[in-house]
This record gives C-alpha cells, structure tokens and sequence, in this order.
C-alpha cells in the first residue's frame, strides 16, 4: 500500500485565504481601511503605531488589534490613546492569521472605523505568508537590525508594499548602509514604497500620514 501524503502547509494557508476573502468583504462594505503591520521583535511596532495615531487620529477613526505570544503590554498603551482595541494572545504561534482577526473584528467593533492597524506577531518570517484580509502588508526595519536582512527574510520584503524603515536617529551609531539596503530591496520588489523614519523623534511620519491618508481616502472612493 502507498503512503498517502498531506501538504499540511498548503491545506491552512487555503483555509486561510478563504477566510481572508471574506474579511476582505466584511471590511469593504464597512469602508475600512486595514493595515498589516508586521517587523522583528523591538522593530518599533507599538511605537509606530502610538505616532500614527497621534498623526490620523483628528481626521480618521482608528481601531488596532494586537498581536502578541503572551501579555497585554501593548494593548494597555494604545488603549491610553482613548483608542479601540482588542489584544490577541497567540500562545506560541509566531503569526496572526484570518481566523483570529475574523473573532478580534468582533470584539473591536468595526462599524464606523476608517481604518484598523493590526500589530502582527513580532516575526520577519510567518507573518508574511498568512492573508487578514488587509489592504496593506506594511513591514518595519530598524536600522540597528541592519542592511543585509532582505537577502535573509527575502518573502517579507517582496509581499510587503510599503517598508519603514525605522530608528534613522541611530543611523550616525551603527553601520548600516541606507543606499545598499533600499537598493537591494528596490531589486526584489520595485513597487515597494519606502519611509526613513523614526518613531521617537518623529522624523518622516508627516509624510508617512500623509501617504496612508491619501490611500484611505482613495479606497473610501472605489467603495461608494
């Protein structure tokens, strides 16, 4: 008798999408506007987070989902923001897929929210292979993690559409190398758009709202 053989990978990423397609549907017929926000652990996630609320908060209604293996540390800071939120806790996945964002939209409350940012899962890996049903996977590279990393987590660079590259303020104390690293990443994913920023000092996210406010808008339109 032959050994049957499962593609266990391909059966939960197929699960996964078709629960994607229907989050895509429920978040287009409320006109919402959601960000996949994925970087490695102290990327500056929260923190990006905390400074584009600080940023759209007078002209959007933002809710964010959390994303963490454990705690809800994260949770309580946005929620000082007087924004909605709903922690997930993974307990040991190394990524958020469709079917926790499916039971998080339902505790967030996603009916009036211009625009939802979910904190993946500190992880350069899973993350990028898992559909929320998102309008944009969005990635985080801090400077001190260096520039070599897209030749070493090659998908997150190439399915991400937009890339921060955070903590230019510590440019000056290491030696990363800005013109090598958007180079090499520009040659995996020409369409990527990027931001130099810092999340402590500000620096580059007028630009960044600017940017993300404009495709909110622009996704409201093609909606009705």
């Amino acid at each position: 008798m032959s050994v049957k053989t499962i593609n266990v990978n391909k059966d939960i990423l197929g699960v996964n999408e078709s629960l994607a397609l229907n989050l895509r549907k429920v978040f287009e017929s409320n006109k919402t506007f959601v960000i996949n926000l994925m970087a490695a652990p102290g990327a500056g996630k929260t923190s990006t987070i905390l400074k584009l609320i600080e940023d759209l908060s007078g002209k959007f209604s933002i809710g964010v989902i959390e994303g963490d293996i454990a705690s809800d540390v994260d949770s309580r800071k946005i929620q000082e923001k007087n924004i909605d939120v709903v922690q997930i806790n993974t307990d040991g996945a190394c990524h958020l897929d469709a079917n926790m964002i499916t039971a998080a939209c339902s505790g967030l409350g996603i009916e009036g929210k211009d625009l939802i940012i979910i904190e993946n899962v500190g992880n350069l890996v899973c993350p990028a292979e898992f559909n929320l049903g998102e309008n944009l996977k969005v990635m985080i590279l801090s400077v001190p993690e260096g520039h070599d990393k897209p030749l070493k987590y090659p998908l997150m660079f190439t399915e991400s559409q937009a890339l921060l590259i955070n903590k230019v303020d510590l440019a000056p104390y290491t030696d990363f190398d800005m013109e090598q690293f958007q180079k090499t990443v520009k040659a995996m994913n020409p369409s990527i758009e990027m931001f130099p920023v810092s999340a402590k000092t500000g620096e580059g996210f007028e630009q960044l709202a600017t940017w993300i406010g404009e495709r909110i808008q622009a996704f409201k339109k093609t909606q009705g």
